[in-house]
């Protein structure tokens, strides 16, 4: 990584709120896993930071998309953020597109980006197995858009999981270079760990984490899942030998069990294990599925009554790229004057 820089930013005066940026793709149902694993605590973090909230759909495109299906996805994922708690008054919400500062950004800072920083990218590598039939340029320099995205709000700080520490690396390594050539352009943002989330297995193999990608529909349960399909799901999920409701080491499948039962319920794994306690795996299954059926319930009804909402739905999401663009127009034309563009 690149060494030096200054941590410069307009917003962060000793008395204000840090400020933070998530973002998100619309690329089809959210999970349990999600919510357990990051979303719920967004929704934390809003008293404690300034926060910026993106769904991420120009990312989608790197794959094929059926053009009705990805417009409602958006509509979805946005509804979603706002249905978990998400205040659009209090936090910028906001769909990447509707911000075209993204991508005249990306291009810009693309021309300071190094071909081989793009080629050690292993999520490329890793996507460009996934789809050998569509190895695209826009797969191949997402990078540099994730980068424009997180650079455009001087954020300070960037919530990230292990699969993307490396994006943020280069969004900083890129930011330093531009830095080190015209000046304090650009906040260095660190890599922020929230409160620590559930890690959410798959319900059919609980050697491998929970995702809407996994072809059995039973590995995995969506927020929008209706309460029977819910249920249905955790009684089919796999267990282990034996009948111990324990976590262990050598019981994934229990073990995955508990820490979601734990996770929804607020209860310690002890507490847990003792009000199991010598009752078999078909009450404790049906009972972690009503737990997360009386989660995910309230949830569910309130992205329905969002959607439903299409005016609405429509004033927040415009209101909020104003609100974005107003910050990424400032950011956007700061750099282009400092290359020598004529604005």
């Amino acid at each position: 990584m690149l060494k030096g820089g200054m941590n410069m930013c307009e917003n962060n005066q000793a008395d204000a709120k840090k400020r933070v940026l998530s973002c998100i793709q619309p690329s089809g149902l959210l999970t349990l896993g999600n919510y357990l694993g990051a979303l719920k605590n967004w929704a934390a973090m809003q008293s404690e930071f300034d926060c910026f909230f993106a769904v991420a759909d120009l990312h989608a495109i790197t794959v094929r998309q059926e053009p009705a299906k990805l417009r409602s996805q958006i509509y979805s994922t946005y509804a979603m953020l706002l249905a978990l708690g998400i205040d659009p008054e209090k936090n910028t919400v906001f769909i990447q597109s509707q911000v075209p500062e993204h991508t005249a950004l990306s291009w810009l800072l693309s021309c300071y980006t190094q071909f081989g920083e793009m080629s050690r990218m292993t999520q490329f590598k890793d996507k460009s197995k996934k789809h050998p039939d569509n190895i695209n340029v826009g797969l191949f320099s997402y990078p540099v858009l994730m980068a424009a995205d997180i650079l455009l709000y001087k954020p300070d700080l960037v919530p990230v999981g292990a699969d993307q520490k490396q994006h943020l690396e280069i969004a900083r390594d890129i930011a330093i270079r531009f830095n080190n050539i015209y000046g304090d352009v650009f906040t260095i943002p660190d890599g922020y760990i929230p409160k620590a989330g559930a890690r959410i297995k798959s319900l059919q193999d609980p050697k491998k984490k929970m995702s809407k990608s996994d072809d059995n529909v039973n590995a995995w349960v969506a927020l929008l899942d209706d309460r029977d399909t819910i249920i249905r799901k955790f009684k089919r999920a796999v267990t282990d030998s034996g009948s111990e409701i324990k976590m262990s080491e050598d019981k994934p499948g229990v073990s995955n069990l508990i820490t979601i039962y734990s996770a929804v319920t607020g209860k310690s794994t002890d507490e847990v294990e003792r009000e199991f306690e010598g009752r078999g795996y078909g009450d404790f299954k049906l009972a972690v599925g009503e737990a997360v059926a009386d989660t995910v319930a309230p949830i569910k009804q309130r992205h329905d009554e969002i959607i439903a909402d299409k005016k609405e739905l429509e004033r927040l999401y415009k209101e909020g790229a104003e609100k974005a663009e107003h910050i990424a127009r400032k950011t956007y034309f700061k750099a282009m004057k400092k290359v020598g563009f004529v604005l």
